[in-house]
Order: C-alpha cells, then sequence, then structure tokens
C-alpha cells in the first residue's frame, strides 16, 4: 500500500490575501515523477477521497497539476469548477485532441493555467483558453517577465508570478502588471534596515518574551494586558467559550492562569500576540506559523525530543516574525529570552530543532528529494512528516484568524 502525502503553497493577490492554494501531492516514499501511472490523476482523487478540500484551501480555489495522461482521462471533472483551477504541466504538447479538451473544460466552466510559462513556441491555441498563465520568474530575466507582461496584457488573462521570494521581485511584479504571486517572499522581512517597531508591537513583542521566559511574571503580563484591552477581552471570552469547557468568573490575568494552566497560558499568550502583531499583514503569514508550530511540537515525539516540545512549538511560531517585524530573524531574536537551540535553529545553525523545521519547511515547499535523508537524520519514519502536518493544519484551521 503507498502513502499518500500532500503540501500546499499558497497564491496571494496585488492585496496580499489568499487567492488560492497550489496543491502538491506524492504517491509513496519513491521521489519520483511517473506520469505512465497517472500521477495527475491521482492529485485529483486523492483531493476528494483523502484528503478535506476543505481544511486544505478553505473557501479559496485548489491550483492542481495535470498531465496529458489526467486531461485524456478527464479527471478534472471529479472536482467541480468552481473549487479548482486546472493546472496543464509545461510537458503537456498542444495537439488538437488535448486543444479540444481544454476547450470543452473552459466552456463548462473550469479555469485553466499553464505552469512554468516562458512563453514558448507553439503554445497559441492553449493560452487562448488560458485564465492564468504562471510566469517562471526564476526562470526568466527581467527583460522577459516585463516582456511577457507586455504581451499578454488583456482582458480574462491573469499573470501570476511564481518563485518569488524577495520583496524586490514582488515589487516587480506588481509593477509590471501580475496580478497574482506565489513563492517564499511572504517569510522573509520586506526590509532589513534597522527601524523603530511602533508602540502596540511593542507590548506584544514583549508578551511574547514574558511568555518564553522560564519563570512567568504574573504581574509583568497583567500590566502589559492593561496596555491592550482587545487582548485581554480576548482572553475573556476564550476562557467562556464552550471549547474551553469551563465558564468561570475570572477575577484576574493570575486568576486565568490557574485556571488554564502554565503551558496552556504561555501557549495562549504566544498565539494571540503572533495574532495582534501581524495585523496589518496577510494572514497566510500566521497560518504558517500556526501550522508550523502544530509541526515542531506534534514531530517532538517522533524525534525522540519530548522534553523539548514547548520550545519546538515556540519556534515555529516565532519563524514569521522576521516578515511580521520587517527586521532581521537575528536582531528580533536577540531581544527575546529565546532558548539557544531554538535561535541557532531559526538562524540557519545546525543542530535537531533545525531539523525538525527544515522538515516542515521540505513539506510546505514540496521538495520531496530531500526529505528521506532529513528523517534519517532524525532517526525517524518518513511517514511521520505528512502524519503530523496533517494535524498540524487541522488544529491551525480551528484557530480563528
Amino acid at each position: 500500500m503507498h502513502e499518500k502525502f500532500i503540501a500546499r503553497q499558497p497564491i496571494f493577490d496585488r492585496l496580499l490575501r489568499v487567492f488560492a492554494y497550489e496543491l502538491l501531492f506524492r504517491s509513496g516514499p519513491q521521489n519520483e515523477y511517473r506520469p505512465a501511472r497517472g500521477r495527475s490523476t491521482g492529485v485529483l482523487t486523492d483531493s476528494i477521497t483523502l484528503f478535506d478540500l476543505q481544511m486544505l484551501t478553505g473557501h479559496a480555489r485548489a491550483f492542481i497539476n495535470v498531465d496529458e495522461q489526467a486531461l485524456r482521462l478527464g479527471a478534472a471533472r471529479l472536482l467541480p469548477p468552481e473549487r479548482i483551477v486546472v493546472e496543464i504541466l509545461e510537458s503537456v504538447k498542444p495537439t488538437e485532441q488535448i486543444v479540444a479538451i481544454c476547450r470543452d473544460l473552459r466552456a463548462d466552466g473550469y479555469q485553466l493555467a499553464l505552469d512554468d510559462f516562458v512563453d514558448p513556441p507553439g503554445m497559441e491555441r492553449l493560452i487562448e483558453l488560458a485564465s492564468f498563465l504562471k510566469v517562471d520568474y526564476k526562470l526568466l530575466a527581467p527583460e522577459d517577465r516585463a516582456r511577457i507582461a507586455q504581451k499578454y496584457s488583456r482582458d480574462g488573462l491573469a499573470l501570476l508570478a511564481e518563485k518569488v521570494e524577495s520583496r524586490q521581485e514582488l515589487d516587480e511584479a506588481r509593477r509590471l502588471g501580475y496580478s497574482y504571486f506565489q513563492g517564499y517572499f511572504f517569510c522573509k522581512p520586506s526590509v532589513l534596515e534597522t527601524r523603530e517597531i511602533p508602540g502596540n508591537r511593542v507590548v506584544h513583542l514583549q508578551l511574547l518574551n514574558a511568555a518564553s521566559a522560564p519563570e512567568i511574571d504574573y504581574d509583568a503580563i497583567e500590566a502589559l494586558f492593561k496596555q491592550d484591552p482587545s487582548l485581554l477581552y480576548r482572553l475573556l471570552r476564550y476562557l467562556n467559550s464552550p471549547l474551553f469547557g469551563r465558564r468561570h468568573e475570572v477575577r484576574s490575568v493570575k486568576h486565568a492562569l490557574t485556571l488554564m494552566g502554565e503551558q496552556d497560558f504561555r501557549r495562549w499568550i504566544s498565539i494571540f500576540a503572533l495574532l495582534a502583531l501581524s495585523s496589518d499583514k496577510p494572514p497566510e503569514l500566521v497560518r504558517t506559523a500556526l501550522v508550523r508550530a502544530y509541526f515542531c511540537e506534534g514531530f517532538s515525539g517522533a524525534a525522540r525530543m519530548p522534553e523539548n516540545s514547548a520550545d519546538l512549538f515556540f519556534m515555529g511560531l516565532l519563524s514569521v516574525c522576521d516578515a511580521l517585524l520587517d527586521k532581521p530573524m537575528r536582531e528580533i531574536l536577540a531581544s527575546l529570552p529565546v532558548a539557544e537551540d531554538v535561535k541557532t535553529a531559526l538562524c540557519g545553525g545546525e543542530n535537531r530543532m533545525r531539523d525538525v523545521y527544515e522538515a516542515v519547511l521540505v513539506w510546505e515547499r514540496g521538495e520531496w528529494p530531500r526529505l528521506p535523508q532529513l528523517v534519517e537524520r532524525l532517526g525517524c519514519d518518513e511517514q511521520n512528516v505528512p502524519d503530523t502536518y496533517r494535524m498540524a493544519l487541522e488544529k491551525a484551521s480551528a484557530i480563528s484568524i
């Protein structure tokens, strides 16, 4: 029996709101592309039968790759046209039959995207049917990106810049007229120069600091809550919710601590301080942080690090702070009393915590060939990664952002 693995990558609009997710699947532990075995058809069937599409993408569309075989079999029709974008791989040749299939899909309401688009000759008939051109930003020089943007600027055809990895590339793509963006830019700082952090963010950063301290200073935390009544309101609502299961009168932050327990209280502060920090950032940043945090914590057992589960959770949560604060990670961590192992891991050093962090990064990006060596180093089974990631997605999706 082959295990089914999944990863997802967000696609943003011009306002950095999540527009869609590209879903990436593996059919088993072999890191091989096997079109003859119906790989793309399996992507579509797996998204229906094995994975919860609502959990993976929410109300956003799913971009799902299809090869020639999947197109011929009509696999895209297994999912409703309003939920997916049929992403045609660059290996598909525009034969008469393929063009006819794509024309019928378009007529039935399916949107088509051309993957890894570099404007090759002979693709005109597929381009006419496409709703999206996914332009590979890494393969093309700046002048070619601009040429494509100018050539294909028309109603009904949106340009999507993929593999965008810096704020500079994002700004360039926006300026050229690209409408959608995919890549790792949102988890990197927008700027690197030192600048003041706004006052309310200082409070939230101080709360993160307090949550990571070896001993909780209840009086200090209570004073910080008084500076941000909205966080106190969230805490009280949380304690009074059916999910928490206890409807008690809360007299103080200290009292809340006794109701929740120290570990849960630390976690609550960490998550909601992070949410407050991200008020003017893409919500996907917080989702990414939560998934990473739950993954790293959940993976502690498989990695034989159960005693480090709290630090691993905090590591995942902090992993997007450079993007939230527009400052280098090393500079942010210098002001927090975080365990040295966590600092080393987040700053690119080598230790077992970094290996756990790399596991979730590999899964996010669908970099399957790196996985076997990584899990061997951690001394666990490869199946632990997709299982833990699926669990992390479920937990993160339960938190309202």
